[in-house]
């Protein structure tokens, strides 16, 4: 299996949260375009990424990078900014 997919290196936890980023991140228009846009991935590659860490990680990053999405997004999905930055982090590395 190449690097880049998902391995039990990459822990259960970073993908999960990074999935449930992905559906928040898609519920806005405006805010799934830029994602898409700033990433240089579309539908089609995005969907035939979900098990990739760096696009699981692409996500993460997004959020990072704007903090009123970080912070929505950690109360949207029950968690801290914390801990998404840190799942990032795992699946970065």
């Amino acid at each position: 299996m190449p690097r880049d997919k998902m391995t039990p290196e990459y822990g259960p936890r970073a993908a999960t949260l990074a999935l449930a980023a992905i559906g928040w991140v898609l519920q806005d228009e405006d805010r799934a375009a830029r994602y898409l846009e700033l990433t240089g991935l579309d539908p089609d590659s995005l969907r035939a990424g979900l098990d990739d860490r760096r696009v699981l990680g692409s996500v993460l990053d997004f959020l990072a990078n704007y903090e009123p999405d970080l912070i929505r997004a950690a109360e949207a999905l029950a968690v801290t900014p914390e801990e998404l930055i840190a799942a990032g982090e795992e699946l970065s590395q």
